[in-house]
Formats: C-alpha cells, sequence, structure tokens
C-alpha cells in the first residue's frame, strides 16, 4: 500500500551544535539537539506489569501523527480538525490553553481521495523564545505567540517558492538556526530557505537542487570546521551553508518511492542515511578540499536498517531503529554497518535513563536496555487505542514523563522513580 507515504517527517539526527531553544526543555522534534536522546535520569528501570501510571488523557488535539515539542511549562502539537489544521497549547496536566488555526489539512485537499484514515498533521511545531513554529500539510508556514496562539506572521510557501503541492503534504518539522526557520519548499524559487523568524521575510532560498521533498527535517551540524544544514531530498543527501543557502555536497540516494522520511544522523564528521521501499542506509564521509569544496566518499552501504518513518538514534556508536522491507528492530555497528542484533516489530522509538523507549505501530510500548549486545526487553505494555490508524507519531521523554500520541490523543504517563 501506498499510504504510508503521507507520513509526517519522521527522523533522527546528531548533529554537533546544541539546538537554539532551551537546553533543559524539548523544544522541537528530537529535542534540543534533535538527536531523539532524553538527558532524563532517576526513570523507572522497570514498569509495573500493566504498564507505568497514566496520569492523563486529552482528546482535543486533533487528529494526526504530530509528536509534542516542550518549552515553558507547556506542550505543543498539531492537528486535523473538520479538515483544519490546528496548533494546540496544553498545560502540564493536559489542559487546554489555546488552539490556533494553521489553514486547511491535507485531507481538504483535492489531491486527497482515498486515505481518510491516514489524514492528518505531520509536522511538530517548533518553539523558540515567545514563538512556536509549525509549517502545515498544505504549505502554510505561521509564527505564534507562544502566550496566547496569536498569529505573528505567515508565509505561504507554495505561493512565495512556485512549489507544487508535495503528493502526500509537507511532513517537515521546521529548523532554527540563530535569526532564521530553515524550511524545504522545494519550488522553483527555492528548494531550501531561510525565513526571518520575526517577520516571515525570505532571507535567502537554494535553487540549484530541484528534486521533490524526502518528507524529512533538517539537521544542523559541524564537519571539517564547517557548519552546514543536512538533509534529504527525494533523490540525494545534501548539505547548505547555513548563512547564504550555498550547496556544499550532494550525494544520490532515494528509493523507488522518492521518499526519504528520517532524517540524517550526523557523527564525527560522518553522515548516515536511511530510507524504506528499497532504499537501505547508507554512511558517508565528506570531506573537504583544499579550495573549499567537499568531496563526499561512501564507508558502506547496506539493506538492513531501511527505516520507514519510525526514526534511528545513534548511541555509543550503535545505531537503534526498526526497518521497512528487511523487516525487525535493529542494531547495527555505525562504522561498519554489520547487524548485532535484530528482533521482530517495527515502530518508533526514542531513548532516556539507559533505556529505549520503543513504540511499535501496533501500539505496543516496551522498555529495553540499549545495550548492542542483544535486543533486552525488561517491559511492555498495551497502548489505549485513539481514533484509527498505526503509532506512527514519535514518543517522547521528558520532565519524568513519557508522552504518547494515538490519532486524536495524548497520553502522559508518569515514569519517575519512587
Amino acid at each position: 500500500m501506498r499510504y504510508v507515504r503521507l507520513l509526517l517527517v519522521c527522523i533522527v539526527s546528531v548533529p554537533v551544535s546544541v539546538w537554539a531553544g532551551e537546553e533543559s526543555g524539548w523544544p522541537c522534534f528530537h529535542g534540543p539537539r534533535r538527536d531523539n536522546i532524553s538527558a532524563e535520569t532517576g526513570l523507572l528501570q522497570i514498569w509495573p506489569d500493566d504498564g507505568p501510571k497514566l496520569l492523563w488523557t486529552n482528546s482535543d488535539i486533533g487528529y494526526g501523527y504530530s509528536t509534542v515539542s516542550i518549552a515553558a511549562d507547556r506542550i505543543f502539537t498539531a492537528g486535523m480538525i473538520e479538515k483544519q489544521t490546528f496548533v494546540t497549547a496544553l498545560d502540564l496536566a493536559g489542559r487546554k490553553l489555546w488552539q490556533s488555526l494553521n489553514g486547511r489539512s491535507w485531507q481538504a485537499s483535492e489531491r486527497q481521495t482515498w486515505a481518510v484514515p491516514y489524514a492528518g498533521s505531520r509536522g511538530t511545531p517548533t518553539v523558540d523564545g515567545e514563538s512556536v513554529y509549525h509549517l502545515s500539510e498544505l504549505g502554510r508556514l505561521a509564527a505564534l505567540d507562544i502566550e496566547t496562539g496569536k498569529e505573528q506572521w505567515r508565509l505561504d510557501l507554495l505561493e512565495a517558492f512556485e512549489a507544487e503541492r508535495p503528493e502526500y503534504g509537507y511532513s517537515e518539522s521546521v529548523l532554527i538556526h540563530g535569526d532564521s526557520v530553515i524550511c524545504c519548499p522545494a519550488g522553483a524559487r527555492g528548494y531550501m530557505a531561510a525565513i526571518d523568524k520575526k517577520t516571515g521575510k525570505t532571507l535567502w532560498a537554494n535553487t540549484e537542487i530541484k528534486d521533490a521533498v524526502g518528507n524529512c527535517s533538517a539537521v544542523i551540524a559541524n564537519i571539517d570546521g564547517i557548519e552546514q544544514i543536512i538533509t534529504l531530498s527525494a533523490n540525494r543527501v545534501l548539505s547548505f551553508e547555513p548563512n547564504q543557502g550555498r550547496l556544499l555536497w550532494q550525494f544520490e540516494f532515494g528509493n523507488q518511492r522518492e521518499n526519504s522520511c528520517t532524517d540524517a544522523i550526523v557523527s564525527d564528521g560522518l553522515v548516515y542515511a536511511t530510507s524504506g521501499y528499497g532504499g537501505g542506509c547508507i554512511l558517508l564521509r565528506p570531506n573537504r578540499m583544499p579550495d573549499g569544496t567537499f568531496e563526499v566518499g561512501q564507508v558502506w552501504k547496506s539493506d538492513l536498517l531501511d527505516n520507514h518513518h519510525g526514526g534511528v538514534l545513534l548511541l555509543d556508536g550503535h545505531l537503534y531503529g526498526a526497518g521497512h522491507e528487511s523487516r525487525g528492530w535493529f542494531c547495527l555497528d555505525l562504522m561498519t554497518g554489520g547487524k548485532l542484533w535484530q528482533t521482530p516489530g517495527k515502530g518508533s522509538l526514542t531513548y532516556a535513563d539507559s533505556r529505549l523507549y520503543c513504540l511499535d505501530e501496533r501500539g505496543t510500548m516496551s522498555l529495553i536496555r540499549s545495550t548492542p549486545g542483544k535486543w533486552d526487553q525488561v517491559s511492555s505494555f498495551k497502548m489505549p487505542r485513539g481514533g484509527k490508524g498505526l503509532y506512527w507519531a514519535h514518543p517522547v521523554v521528558h520532565d519524568g514523563r513519557l508522552y504518547v500520541r494515538h490519532a486524536e490523543q495524548l497520553f502522559a504517563y508518569d515514569i519517575r522513580k519512587n
């Protein structure tokens, strides 16, 4: 089935630089460093048989696959309500503080005719300072006041960059870099663009790449002393200079569906990329030449851990995540691509306090010791159901809580030690 291509950007990354938001929060997709690794400690190392305590459930966020960002004692997510896209802010007790419209949803599009159970929001809101930024499925980029939800500015990417609407909508969770909001319109007037985060004005746009969007989110990294924005289009891994938008390097990589949902991982000058639909995974080594240009070499390529959309994370030189056509949860050695273990299943994950939190797309949440020796499950429980569809939103661990979204419901669990 082709429905899976509509997904939100599901990605994992390890940029070298630290996110501009508050380090103690979870201000954007996959956290302050966009590596999907929480600094939390003092968490339960084993759960009761029926799982940790459910603190609250909110059923008023709309339908979708966006996960949560957390900052300023607020929880932010997005969802579809009556074919409209809304950004919602909750307090830490799960009560709605505000809900702001961000245009029509993908389901309202004339191109959407069949995948109603898979409609809904994709991208996760990004918080920076007094603003929260969100890109809707139909390309409406908006800045909202963090306290009230009042719109500060908006930009239609389709119009501004002469872009065609992606077949399954934009899925990107936008990146903040300095004074810029980084996004990928994939239009004639810019594949990647930097937008002034205060005014919504375009600062730069790169027109060197003509690919379709890859459905992942960009990350910031430093390679050979050069800061760069790294992302995947439908057909290649790309690197851009962040201040002017110049293309630094590219490497062909994609799949038969032109759909690469998972963010790149950057570590010690190496770039890991992965995708489903036969894409497999690859490790690249960009090298800066004496004239300042980059040459990119392939370290290894594998059919294993061909991540579909649940994300991959890097811990102590080991890659953890689920494959698509290669089937199962995997641990691979980063430097060699060698398989260290494999077990049945497929889903999304996050990490905190020596544990992997693995959410199977059928709704089982498992607590796994993060070891390259074996899949070492210590606890699991069955999630409640929200609405229709699979469990595709990525889990988040922050401030002693585990947040899991399914369809139009958000669940918050207490995972602190007593």
